[in-house]
């Protein structure tokens, strides 16, 4: 039997927290590509991937802080994956893609967007 491997984009949430006192968590999302027969074994896969990323140091001022995985939040095949180059276009390929209504609301969410007016 031969096994057909897929590509997958599984989207994860990490909790950065410190043992200072009032620091406040930051939470990193990251999206990682994941090679597996389907999307139960690629979540799986990216769960592995998550938990070995933790990890716990001392910062410059000597705080503790502790990375964790919250949250294996999807995965999804990887919409197209052949990069070929040549023409325009072609150099850039589209591996992910989420849908939501409420724009606003994300921008608000999003720091990359918030000094960024509406096009």
């Amino acid at each position: 039997m031969t096994v057909v491997w897929n590509r997958y984009v599984a989207v994860l949430v990490y909790e950065a927290t410190s043992d200072a006192p009032r620091r406040r968590p930051l939470y990193e999302e990251t999206f990682v590509l994941v090679r597996a027969a389907s999307a139960e074994q690629a979540g799986r896969k990216a769960t592995r991937y998550g938990r070995a990323q933790e990890t716990s140091y001392r910062n410059e001022t000597g705080e503790t802080i502790r990375l964790v995985l919250r949250h294996v939040v999807d995965v999804s095949p990887v919409l197209d994956d052949s990069v070929r180059g040549g023409h325009p276009g072609e150099d850039v390929v589209e591996v992910y893609a989420r849908h939501f209504r409420n724009y606003d609301a994300y921008r608000r969410f999003e720091p990359l967007l918030s000094d960024h007016r509406a096009r």
